[in-house]
């Protein structure tokens, strides 16, 4: 991986932790405002009388465009602005319009609610990492990332059993409305408490003090690198796999294996959300550490992960009762959030300290568009299909099936980015 700066000093003192904390906070409700919709998916869809295609819909491919297409430019922003000041502006903007998701009347306004949502979500992670990186040193990214990214799990955890919560008592509208509020005043804490780091700060001089990339060049640097070229192909793979599952989970408890909201609210909250922590912070760490020895360790670990997450998926799904499912579908819930943190490990450390954000929102653009965009709406879909000849749980239940087959596209991807990962390695040590 690349090498830090020797004028640099790289010890980390409690500041950065602090950033990572308030980044992370924010990250969360991110998340928890992204993935309520798929908690509350089955009250709202008697309420507005929508079918499991526009469910799918509106919780992926309309989302996930303005999330992914928005996410670029306000990318190529922060690479030449204050990226602190741009997270806590999206924070707001996707608060509110959660809050308006909970206003919605009919299928075009929760439409247009998602819409919004997607174009204030574009403008945190991105920005969010490029400024880790610029806090943390190469070495030491992987758990940070894996830190900032317990956003994830906490985000659905708190999502669930605080949505699943107040939709039972209180019903979905206000369930919007209760998870919007938090995050208009969290934008406004990051603003007092969050420093804008230097750019570039443990990149070597010359790298740390080049101008600001323009989007083209940016695309140049993935066609010249096969690591990030491959990563693409591989964040794209593993993504669909996880929001198809991610997505639909709550919905298949419910119909198909006898849960209520407040089994979803109280159990699947907690399970899932401690599986998720796990993954996503366990592999962060995992990787760093083995990664000194072996570069590919970024790669190999979240393939291994994917590998042993397969066959809990299929058992989980045809589970006969939602507690066995819930065990066993927590497996595959650990292990598919094993790829986040050193999949954006490997970006961080290999972009250029004036294309980080941008590279990593085109990252994200493939691993969203690809994944939140299709694997929900071809689970929703398929789920319609198959309803006209059976009942619903189990034409869910036959829908995520056709799901574990793209599992092993995502492991043979990043197997290759392993490979390129080592043979980069071994480039940079012959050059040195």
């Amino acid at each position: 991986m690349k090498q830090t700066a020797t004028a640099t000093s790289d010890r980390v003192g409690w500041y950065p932790y602090v950033v990572v904390l308030m980044l992370g906070l924010v990250y969360t409700f991110n998340y928890l405002d992204r993935q309520i919709l798929a908690i509350l998916a089955e009250p709202i869809k008697a309420d507005l009388g929508l079918t499991d295609t526009q469910i799918g819909m509106v919780s992926g491919l309309m989302f996930a465009v303005f999330y992914t297409v928005f996410g670029v430019p306000i990318a190529w922003l922060a690479d030449r602005s204050h990226r602190v000041g741009i997270v806590a502006v999206a924070c707001t903007m996707w608060s509110v319009f959660c809050g308006l998701c909970g206003m919605a009347q009919n299928y075009t306004h929760l439409v247009l609610a998602r819409i919004g949502v997607g174009i204030g979500e574009a403008g945190g992670a991105s920005p969010s990492m490029s400024v880790i990186s610029d806090y943390f040193p190469p070495h030491r990214r992987g758990g940070a990332i894996g830190l900032f990214s317990l956003g994830v799990p906490l985000g659905a955890t708190i999502g669930v059993a605080f949505g699943a919560w107040v939709a039972a008592h209180y019903g979905w509208r206000q369930a919007f409305i209760a998870v919007a509020v938090p995050g208009v005043v969290l934008s406004l804490l990051l603003i007092l408490f969050v420093r804008e780091p230097k750019r570039g700060r443990f990149d070597p001089p010359l790298e740390a003090k080049a101008k600001p990339a323009s989007l083209m060049e940016c695309l140049r640097t993935y066609r010249r690198t096969p690591t990030l070229s491959l990563l693409l192909l591989a964040a794209g793979t593993y993504s669909f796999v996880f929001n198809a599952f991610a997505a639909w989970a709550p919905a298949l408890l419910l119909r198909a294996k006898g849960a209520e909201m407040a089994d979803i609210s109280t159990w699947y909250s907690l399970v899932f959300g401690i599986a998720m922590a796990i993954g996503m912070f366990g592999s962060g760490f995992l990787a760093d550490r083995f990664a000194q020895k072996k570069p590919s360790a970024y790669a190999i670990l979240p393939a291994w992960a994917l590998g042993l997450g397969v066959p809990f998926f299929i058992a989980g799904l045809l589970a006969p009762s939602w507690p066995v499912a819930l065990g066993l579908l927590a497996v595959p819930m650990a292990m598919n959030m094993m790829f986040v943190a050193p999949g954006f490990a490997i970006c961080q450390n290999v972009a250029p300290a004036n294309q980080r954000a941008t590279i990593s929102a085109i990252l994200m653009l493939v691993n969203n568009l690809v994944g939140m965009g299709f694997g929900p709406l071809f689970v929703g879909a398929l789920s319609q299909h198959f309803s006209g000849s059976m009942e619903s749980g189990a034409a869910l239940t036959k829908a995520m099936l056709f799901v574990a087959p793209f599992y092993l596209p995502a492991i043979g991807a990043l197997i290759l980015v392993a490979r390129a990962l080592e043979k980069r390695h071994a480039a940079m040590e012959a050059q040195a």
